[in-house]
């Protein structure tokens, strides 16, 4: 690893120096009064937590979007011509010793649809083209804006370590990409797709906590105890230290999925009064669905894909994974090389045009079988005008 980078090798304090020093960073957690929902903070931490690492939907959806595109194969072009071998793709197949080109795209992707935001830094031992390629976390970068509201620098820290990259006042240009979305209230940083999911995200997380401590009480609310009352109208009542007792006994020997349908032993004056689940209490299950498909929605995935059942928009699988490319991954690998060809690209010279190839994605072979179609068909057209509508090159001496 580059030198340039060597601090960020050292262990992260345990402090949250991060939060201390730049509070406002992300949107908080609403107002928590009484009687009102408490939903999830509206930062970083909070997304990846409940969302990445505790939310099934959310993983998967971000999980699925990140390692397609990660799979693209890239190309590079100067002045229409093909270039085999170059920097540029060296450097996008292996950014660095530790990361694999798929590994910075999935990154990235996965970045931007948890917080919003990317960040790439480009280590130049010469000061000119980058040797290597680093994508930052998130919740350790900070932009610094000037009094004109656009970026002046760009800080990064782990624990009490800090660094500064400054962005050229005439040229913009920095040793970081940024790559946000659009964000309507934010001017610097942009929109986590997890914010517009967070409330289905955990209304879903509920309802697994929910089914959770239902398995564990006996994979239903088993019932009630009851305490009779004497024919004179004594009784009716435990003492504390009865009602201590079978509460313990009840949670030791009764409860959980090791004990479900185990003997409960009553004592005189106990009667066992069984329950069960109305059908209000089962609307938690359609509940669970319709969130999983607002959680799909949110990051563009179609519900079919997740196996998650009442949506079945397209006929088939195919037709959802054609829908997903063309909808979501598909602009989301535009703006990934928009932002490269703008940033990295110009450093190894003019001319050059980074792509990545379409005809090697299997999801799109039915549009592509459509559009040659298409042509084939076209009668008015001449043999290079099909050529040129597919994408090949004109033969010469043809029409």
């Amino acid at each position: 690893m580059s030198k340039a980078l060597g601090f960020l090798q050292k262990k992260e304090n345990k402090n949250n120096w991060y939060n201390d020093t730049f509070p406002n960073h992300y949107f908080r957690t609403y107002l928590q009064t009484a009687n009102k929902p408490v939903w999830m903070a509206r930062d970083y931490n909070k997304f990846a937590d409940e969302a990445y690492t505790k939310n099934v939907v959310a993983f998967r959806s971000i999980n699925l979007i990140s390692q397609s595109a990660s799979g693209v194969c890239w190309i590079l072009s100067k002045d229409e011509e093909i270039i085999k071998s170059h920097p540029i793709l060296n450097i996008l197949s292996k950014p660095n010793p530790s990361c694999l080109g798929t590994e910075l795209i999935e990154a990235i992707s996965s970045y931007r649809m948890i917080s919003g935001n990317a960040f790439i830094l480009a280590v130049k031992p010469d000061g000119v083209e980058p040797k290597e390629l680093f994508i930052l976390r998130p919740d350790r970068v900070s932009i610094i804006p000037g009094k004109n509201g656009l970026p002046v620098s760009y800080k990064y820290a782990i624990g009490k370590e800090v660094r500064t990259f400054p962005v050229d006042r005439i040229t913009g240009r920095s040793d970081i990409l940024h790559i946000k979305n659009f964000h309507p209230l934010d001017d610097i940083y942009g929109m986590s797709q997890i914010e517009p999911a967070a409330y289905s995200i955990d209304q879903h997380n509920n309802s697994a906590v929910w089914n959770q401590a239902l398995l564990q009480n006996g994979a239903k609310p088993s019932g009630a105890l009851v305490v009779k009352m004497a024919n004179d109208g004594s009784g009716g009542v435990l003492s504390d230290e009865q009602f201590n007792r079978i509460r313990n006994q009840v949670d030791e020997q009764y409860s959980g999925a090791s004990n479900a349908g185990r003997p409960l032993l009553l004592e005189g004056g106990l009667e066992w009064k069984e329950m069960s689940l109305s059908p209000k209490d089962m609307d938690f299950i359609q509940s669970k669905h319709s969130s999983a498909r607002d959680i799909a929605l949110a990051f563009g995935v179609p519900p079919q894909l997740l196996g998650i059942p009442g949506d079945n928009t397209y006929s088939n699988l195919v037709e959802a994974r054609l829908a997903l490319w063309e909808q979501t991954i598909l602009p989301l690998l535009d703006s990934i090389t928009n932002a490269l060809n703008n940033w990295l690209t110009p450093a190894f010279g003019k001319g050059l045009k980074l792509d990545y190839d379409k005809d090697k994605i299997s999801a799109l072979s039915p549009r592509r079988e459509n559009v040659w179609n298409r042509v084939k068909d076209a009668d008015f057209m001449t043999d290079n005008e099909k050529r040129e509508a597919v994408g090949m090159k004109a033969l010469e001496g043809e029409k």
